[in-house]
């Protein structure tokens, strides 16, 4: 079966080294963040991030997953296997156009066959999840 993405994209206001602040500041995510909150853990390559995840209609679930990328004012990638034939990969990527006025995407692609049903049966969830994960990152970044 093939990778599902899901993703916001959204113009932001601001520069990238405002956007990066807000995303390396792992313990402030829950002020911009309805999905991920309690983050903890290093941005590195192979660092290890824990979180509270809260999907709509979904109950709280703690996560672990690992940085698989990483590159300042550019994006922060991280994966999760979560259990047998499910895999999340998810992002924030930043596009900078010109300085002061970036695209900003908060994504997750979900791979295997149990990731290929939980998509089909949460799609709408997610979608409008990530949407207020990047409209919420927009604002904060905007804000400051």
């Amino acid at each position: 079966m093939d990778d599902t993405r899901i993703e916001k994209r959204v113009g932001v206001q601001a520069t990238s080294d405002r956007i990066w602040d807000l995303i390396a500041d792992l313990s402030g995510w829950s002020a911009w963040n309805p999905v991920d909150t309690d983050v903890e853990g290093a941005i590195a390559y192979g660092g290890r991030l824990t979180m509270t995840e809260a999907w709509p209609d979904m109950p709280e679930r703690q996560a672990l997953a690992q940085v698989v990328e990483w590159q300042p004012r550019m994006r922060l990638v991280w994966a999760e296997r979560r259990g047998f034939l499910f895999q999340s990969l998810r992002y924030i990527q930043i596009e900078e156009l010109a300085p002061g006025n970036c695209i900003l995407t908060v994504g997750i692609r979900l791979s295997g066959l149990r990731g290929e049903l939980f998509h089909d049966k949460h799609r709408p969830a997610i979608k409008a999840a990530l949407e207020r994960a990047g409209e919420g990152l927009k604002a904060a970044a905007e804000a400051g």
